[in-house]
């Protein structure tokens, strides 16, 4: 099916999101769409799915103009979407959430689930998926769970498929797998409209590339193209693809990590008797496969484990068995792997999000007393240095694209009076320009003596970011090593072994 989108606008008040659009997709085709956050391609994508609708311009498949008034609409037609944040009920099986909203019933009105289950594994061998259609989706992992985003869309039988950012929730191993996915799925003939800003994706699966640039269409790409042009053409400017920082400047030991142990309510041990230290004025950046510890490490940090035993120092005093609020006080900034969960709270404006952590006193509260001035100053002065989109202060923290809530977290953690920063996933979901600016604020930390955590699945940034490299795998550290280590020398140690001469 031919997919074509003829000069669509879309609106929101004054703000132009889509100007005059347009775009063809063929059947058999990766169409990569490749913006900055903010830039318009989601919005562009929820029109096509009938989630809003166009202020000008058509959409026509196989050269019919369609009218869409909702999501239904669009799904009838054969038109099928993969968000970035999946759209699953976590306590239903995998063919419940397949059928869900496309009921089929059989005698007596009963749900046909062995119909659905059936559906599931059809598509799932076909793609070679290997999803078991009883499976309760929130014990799945998060690749697993997209797949079932895709076989529900493909139950359906959607021959234009949209991924919207798909791979900002992935590991490596798991995007790779889902490249796999698409090339099957464009050899079946679906047309496939695939929205990034991960240019090393973009360079790998894609057929044709339209480049969107603040609502605009600013041009085609060849495949071809490197990294700096496509990176020129999303910004509008030359990017720094490479993180510049000059060598430490080490203070004295500032965090010590002794014997650190994570346990969840089960028992089940998520870190294992972990030791390490961060000095003042470097970055130890964590490297290692999602689902090896990371997240729990990080959360002992910052008091959100209740099961802790070992030690935890930042200038020598002991942070396990204080508060949240404590640790946060005694000037841990922390920037969380899943903004929208722990980082934001969506229905809070701007400015409201920027003093989560100080609404208990100076400078935005006095005796009791919001200083509306002072936060409103503030909140404007970060909106300006960190280049946050958004039509102003007073906006939803909800309403804004994903990475242009990730600056907000950044603006608020790094605006702190820091003694130490945690940053996981710091540039998860995010695009080249804002990459390039978060990493350049996370070396301006480093270099004002404060010693930085990086937890990142992302080789790349690791490696760019780091004065000295943790592995962890199951819980354990497999070695710290030099950042100059070789990614091959990396790439075994996140696989658990322990190359010659890497000590624990």
């Amino acid at each position: 099916m031919q997919l074509a989108l003829r000069g669509i606008t879309k609106r929101f008040g004054s703000l132009v999101a889509n100007d005059r659009i347009s775009l063809t997709v063929e059947p058999g085709e990766i169409h990569c769409l490749l913006g900055e956050n903010g830039a318009g391609k989601s919005t562009l994508m929820n029109v096509l799915y009938g989630l809003y609708q166009a202020d000008e311009g058509e959409i026509a498949l196989d050269g019919e103009v369609q009218h869409f008034s909702g999501p239904g609409d669009a799904i009838a037609a054969g038109i099928g979407m993969v968000h970035q944040h999946f759209m699953l009920v976590p306590v239903f099986t995998v063919a419940e959430n397949v059928m869900l909203g496309n009921e089929a019933t059989g005698l007596g009105g009963v749900l046909d689930l062995d119909a659905a289950r059936a559906r599931v594994r059809e598509i799932s061998q076909r793609f070679g998926f290997n999803v078991d259609p009883d499976a309760v989706v929130e014990d799945l992992p998060v690749g697993v769970q997209q797949r079932v985003e895709i076989i529900k869309a493909l139950s359906r039988d959607a021959r234009v498929l949209v991924f919207d950012e798909p791979t900002a929730v992935l590991t490596p191993q798991e995007t790779d797998d889902l490249m796999g996915t698409m090339r099957q799925l464009k050899e079946a003939g679906t047309a496939i409209v695939f929205i990034t800003h991960k240019l090393r994706e973009v360079r790998e699966v894609a057929d044709r590339i339209t480049v969107i640039r603040l609502g605009r269409v600013v041009g085609e790409a060849d495949p071809g193209a490197s990294n700096a042009e496509l990176a020129s053409l999303m910004v509008g400017r030359p990017v720094e693809l490479t993180v510049h920082k000059e060598p430490p400047v080490l203070g004295e030991g500032a965090l010590v990590v002794s014997g650190l142990t994570v346990a969840d309510a089960t028992g089940l041990v998520h870190v294992d008797d972990v030791s390490f230290s961060i000095r003042g004025g470097e970055v130890l950046a964590v490297a290692g496969v999602q689902g090896n510890g990371q997240t729990e490490l990080t959360e002992a940090l910052l008091g959100l484990q209740d099961h802790v035993l070992g030690s935890i120092t930042l200038d020598g005093q002991e942070l396990v068995g204080r508060t949240v609020r404590q640790i946060l006080d005694a000037g841990v900034g922390f920037v969380p792997e899943d903004r929208q969960v722990d980082g934001l709270v969506g229905t809070f404006t701007i400015a409201e999000n920027l003093m989560l952590d100080r609404s208990f006193g100076p400078p935005f509260v006095r005796a009791g007393s919001l200083q509306l001035g002072r936060l409103e100053a503030f909140a404007q002065e970060k909106l300006t240095e960190y280049d946050v989109r958004a039509p102003g202060i007073s906006t939803h923290a909800g309403n804004l694209s994903g990475g242009n809530q990730q600056k907000v977290v950044v603006a608020r953690e790094l605006s702190k009076d820091l003694r130490f920063l945690v940053a996981a996933q710091p540039t998860r979901g995010v695009d080249v320009g804002s990459i390039e600016f978060i990493h350049k604020q996370i070396v301006a930390t480093r270099d004002t003596g404060i010693p930085v955590l990086v937890v990142s699945t992302e080789l790349d940034e690791v490696v760019a970011l780091a004065d000295r490299i943790m592995v962890l795998y199951r819980g354990r550290i497999v070695g710290i090593v030099p950042a100059d280590t070789p990614r091959e020398v990396l790439g075994l140690m996140m696989t658990g072994e322990r190359p010659e001469g890497v000590v624990a």
